[in-house]
């Protein structure tokens, strides 16, 4: 069932056919406006995403699942709200016949994920974060809608006002670039933001460390004290960390890194400070 002579179905129409309005208590804000909704597949085909599989988090009435499916081989549709999910399975039936349309009704931070290739995906902007950074650490390209604020510290670059643990941790794990901000018009009802899509194409970070999930604690917990000298915010944050001996960490690095602020340190310094509490900071066994 289609509505134009592109053969794309109309969103304000799928809306109608679905039956009930997005419900902003539920943080549904659907994307409504067809030029945004044909360039993002464009974001993920123009630099040659594996499109052989696409995960959606976030389906709702189906207007970006349409356009994924004009791309893609297959398509996964992740939808938390019972309702939509069943729209998508009555007007999606002969996609879903055919085996390209696969519906999963469920919290996309609980239910079990395929094995897709890539997410595009306009996510709800309250489970955001969590979602992202489920994801994230799978290794896939993802084109994936934000609020703009958000999207600008997932890229932002060290010593500016937006970087912070955001940056170093999506930058973890994968190249972050924020390739459009989306004006709340183009959405049905409208947020109060406006929205950024966000492209990251996985890679090795260009650093080691000993263990990710220390990592991950650790930029945490001296990022909860940013505007301290690395030196107070490593002792002042033990119970983020878990670390034993902040002293013998503080003693063991260099002065220079000690005296610093988490804004102005690059991921690779972090990466160094961290591996070097895991050696010599961590609680005893």
């Amino acid at each position: 069932m289609t509505d134009t002579a592109t053969d794309t179905r109309d969103p304000d129409s799928l809306v109608r056919r679905a039956g009930k309005r997005a419900d902003t208590r539920k943080d549904q804000h659907f994307l409504v406006d067809d030029r945004v909704l044909d360039r993002i597949p464009e974001y993920a085909t123009e630099v040659g995403m594996d499109c052989s599989h696409v995960l959606e988090v976030g389906a709702g009435p189906g207007a970006l699942t349409d356009r994924l499916l004009a791309v893609a081989d297959r398509v996964t549709a992740v939808e938390r709200d019972p309702d939509f999910a069943a729209h998508l399975r009555e007007e999606f039936a002969d996609e879903i016949e055919a085996g390209r349309l696969t519906v999963r009704q469920g919290d996309a931070l609980a239910v079990d994920l395929p094995d897709y290739t890539a997410s595009v995906s306009n996510l709800p902007y309250g489970a955001s974060s969590e979602i992202a950074f489920r994801l994230l650490p799978r290794q896939r390209p993802m084109v994936l809608m934000f609020q703009q604020e958000f999207a600008e510290r997932m890229a932002a670059d060290p010593g500016t006002d937006d970087y912070g643990r955001l940056s170093v941790t999506a930058g973890h794990y994968a190249d972050v670039e924020v390739v459009e901000t989306v004006p709340k018009e183009a959405f049905d009802p409208q947020p109060r933001v406006t929205s950024a899509l966000v492209r990251t194409t996985p890679r090795e970070p260009d650093y080691s460390v000993p263990d990710d999930d220390f990592f991950m604690d650790f930029l945490r917990a001296v990022f909860t004290q940013r505007r301290k000298t690395m030196r107070n915010a490593v002792r002042n944050t033990v119970h983020i960390s878990g670390l034993g001996d902040a002293d013998a960490v503080v003693e063991a690095a260099d002065e220079e890194l000690m005296s610093a602020r988490a804004g102005d340190l690059s991921p690779s310094a972090f990466a160094d400070l961290a591996t070097l509490a895991y050696e010599v900071g961590q609680p005893e066994a």
